[in-house]
């Protein structure tokens, strides 16, 4: 890894100590203020990140979400292309959870979750996630709308969420699938910057509508709900990662040495392959060499009459 000592524990929460929002930089670049350098690293980091997919994937031991929440247009698309193409599509997936269907909704809140949970050997991106619930759900108390038992009383609804969740992620824990939560923290004055280039720039006139401007005006709810549902549900089988999100280049770098140091904790390995296993291979050697030697003579046999004509 790039980061070598241990740096990223600064930016990680797993319950033990209390999260400021307010005293969380958005701009800091503290272990690698060099963007080449940054860069570099990334690459390097692409082939190791590799490689431990390819065993995590053989060893099927273990499963892994790396989850993504933050504000509009602090990158979780552009850094999940950036940082994650260098997974082999064998064994990710990635979701995306937008505004719940009917059919979702006739169910309990993390049952469209559940379903893409990955199996053990398996990687899921989740962009956004289960957090939306006790986010947008909480700012917009839509929770107050949704169908539900006489007996739920709906001002403890949110804090049933937070136990809900917290319970769900120790149960995917226990039965051997991790869950790495990761918050692009993202600043009001660079959403507004990045809100201009949309308007701006013809090529990125897609990327804005005015629901996100709308949006906006619930900034602060938006970081109160945060910094709630991030002090509500750290925990050491499932840390939240508050990762600065003004410089989009050191974001990717975070990111990629968030999950690099993921993967080299969970330390999958290649099957090993038993002793009489091995033995059965030398007899399915010597069938194939058997096919491929016949062939070998015709072509070299083809390749010299060609050079005496």
């Amino acid at each position: 890894m790039g980061n070598k000592d241990g740096g990223l524990e600064k930016y990680c929460y797993d319950g033990s100590r209390h999260f400021d929002i307010a005293k969380a930089s958005t701009c800091e670049t503290s272990l690698c203020a060099d963007r080449e350098k940054a860069e570099k690293i990334i690459r390097k980091n692409d082939g190791k990140i590799d490689e431990l997919q390819n065993r995590l994937y053989a060893d099927k031991k273990e499963g892994v979400i790396f989850l993504f929440q933050a504000m509009d247009a602090a990158g979780k698309d552009g850094t999940i292309r950036a940082v994650l193409t260098c997974l082999s599509p064998h064994g990710v997936h990635e979701s995306a959870f937008k505004s719940p269907s009917s059919e979702e909704l006739a169910h309990d809140f993390l049952w469209r979750i559940a379903k893409q949970v990955p199996a053990k050997g398996e990687i899921a991106i989740f962009n956004r996630s289960h957090y939306e619930e006790v986010l947008i759900g909480r700012v917009k108390e839509l929770y107050r709308s949704q169908d539900c038992a006489r007996r739920i009383n709906l001002e403890e609804v949110i804090g049933y969420r937070y136990e809900d969740i917290k319970a769900f992620e120790k149960y995917l824990y226990h039965n051997s699938v991790r869950v790495v939560k990761i918050f692009l923290h993202l600043s009001r004055e660079e959403q507004a910057r990045r809100f201009l280039s949309r308007i701006e720039e013809p090529e990125k006139n897609w990327k804005f509508s005015s629901g996100d401007y709308e949006e906006r005006k619930y900034w602060d709810d938006y970081q109160q709900a945060f910094e709630a549902a991030i002090n509500h549900t750290a925990t050491s089988y499932a840390p939240w990662y508050i990762v600065p999100a003004d410089h989009k280049w050191y974001m990717r770098y975070l990111v990629s040495e968030i999950i690099l140091k993921t993967l080299v904790d969970m330390d999958p390995q290649y099957p090993t392959v038993t002793r009489s296993r091995l033995e059965t291979f030398k007899g399915y050697r010597t069938e194939l060499q058997r096919e491929i030697a016949p062939q070998k003579k015709e072509k070299c046999e083809s390749r010299a009459k060609k050079k005496t004509e």
